[in-house]
Order: structure tokens, then C-alpha cells, then sequence
């Protein structure tokens, strides 16, 4: 976050293209969801398997990923992948590292996200997140994502409470600040 006496961070949003930026994400959620929630490396071995299928077969046309950078350092991400049905996607693997929080990167990757998916012609968009992620509920909610079910669960070394939720990208999009 900006301190007093400092220039604002200069934030930025591109494709995750760069060497280094599928094994970043991979780390960092592991990393980070560690240190702030205890997760185990189960957690980090689902980040894994997303980011592999997501490098060895995406469709490039509906599928795409974004890294957050502030002043040229990575900072968040988020990808866009096919659901189970042609006409739906999923929201995956959203995440901001903390020394970045509150500088609206978690929206804009969303907003990045919702755009792709709408220009790529889907219908709605699913997430699978659980109840203790609180500030990533409020980006989605935001957006006009609605909970359509939860279901206890043992995972990554914890009981936790996992949510769906989905987005219809027919509905007009709500102001986002």
C-alpha cells in the first residue's frame, strides 16, 4: 500500500504471458494462503493442476489468465477457463498478495476477467471459493455474482465452507467502484 510521502503505485493488468508467471501463481497462492489461513500443500497442488491445464490446452480464443503488476512487480492474478457447458465459464484462482491490497487490483482483475468473458460470447460465469475469503466474496458480489450453494467441507487441513456462485453475463453490469 502507498505510505504517506510516496509517489501511488503505478498498477497494471496484462495476460500472463511472461516466463515465471504460472509458477508465480502457483507459489504464491501457496505461499500466501499458508501464512494466512494454515492451508496445507493440497491447496497448492490444486493451484498447480488448474495453472498445468490451463498452459498445456486453453483455447486461446476462451480461455485466458492476467497478472496484476505494481511498478513492474507481480502482485495478483486471475483466470478465465471453459466450464462444463459451452455457454459457461469459470472464474479461477483469483489472488492479490497482501503488501498490494487495497489498491483495487482484485476488482480490476475482475473486471478484466467479466470483459473476456463476455467478449468470448459466454452466457455466465461460475466461482468456487470458500466463506473465509471474505474480501474476494465482496469483489464478486460486487460484480452481481449470487451464492447458489454451499457445502461443508475438510480441505487443505481445515473445515471450511465451500461456495458456489455464479454470474449472468445477460444482466447488465453493476457500477464497480
Amino acid at each position: 500500500m502507498t505510505q504517506q510521502n510516496q509517489p501511488p503505485a503505478n498498477v497494471t493488468v496484462r495476460r500472463a504471458d511472461h516466463p515465471g508467471d504460472l509458477g508465480w501463481v502457483v507459489m504464491a497462492h501457496g505461499e500466501i494462503y499458508d501464512r494466512q489461513f494454515g492451508w496445507n500443500t493440497d491447496f497448492e497442488a490444486l493451484v498447480a493442476r488448474i495453472v498445468g491445464d490451463f498452459a498445456t490446452g486453453h483455447d486461446p480464443a476462451r480461455e485466458a489468465a492476467w497478472i496484476a503488476e505494481v511498478d513492474g512487480e507481480r502482485a495478483g492474478c486471475i483466470f478465465l477457463v471453459s466450464g462444463d457447458e459451452p455457454e459457461t465459464a469459470k472464474l479461477r484462482i483469483l489472488l492479490v498478495t497482501p503488501a498490494s491490497r487495497g489498491l483495487g487490483i482484485g476488482t480490476r482483475l475482475v473486471d478484466e476477467c467479466l470483459t473476456f468473458a463476455r467478449d468470448a460470447h459466454y452466457q455466465r460465469v461460475v466461482l468456487w471459493t470458500n466463506d473465509v475469503l471474505l474480501s474476494a466474496r465482496r469483489i464478486y458480489q460486487a460484480f452481481g455474482f449470487t451464492l447458489t450453494d454451499e457445502e461443508r467441507h475438510h480441505s487443505f487441513g481445515h473445515d471450511l465452507v465451500g461456495q458456489n456462485w455464479t454470474l449472468e453475463l445477460d444482466q447488465p453490469s453493476p457500477t464497480v467502484r
